[in-house]
């Protein structure tokens, strides 16, 4: 029968790897594909006019303004607010966006994570 300081210990080490596995599982949200491009639109424009969004990234000679679309100028906004915001309650996943666990990053343009 196993001492109770070996069970401890294993406990212990079972609860260090799940904190570490939980730690390293990062999400991104990005704008719905499908979602109409002035709904989009609307929403980084909204969005941007917050003093708390830095969405200097996406204008024109930041590192996320190519692909100058919508869809990718949406998600790298939709991501900025969430990770911002989600330890407040914000979710991921109002029509206009959904969680993904592939990091959208590309080029020069990192999204932010809260791995």
């Amino acid at each position: 029968m196993a001492s109770h300081g070996s069970v401890v210990f294993a406990v212990v080490m079972l609860l260090c790897i799940f904190i570490n596995f939980k730690n390293s599982y990062a999400e991104w949200c990005v704008a719905n594909p499908n979602a109409k491009a002035s709904d989009l639109q609307e929403s980084i424009d909204s969005t941007c006019g917050h003093r708390y969004v830095d969405c200097s990234a996406i204008q024109p000679n930041g590192p996320c303004y190519e692909p100058n679309t919508v869809v990718d100028h949406a998600s790298y906004v939709f991501n900025l607010e969430w990770q911002e915001h989600k330890k407040e309650g914000v979710i991921c996943d109002f029509g206009l966006a959904f969680r993904v666990e592939v990091d959208p990053s590309h080029g020069d343009c990192k999204f932010p994570s809260d791995p």
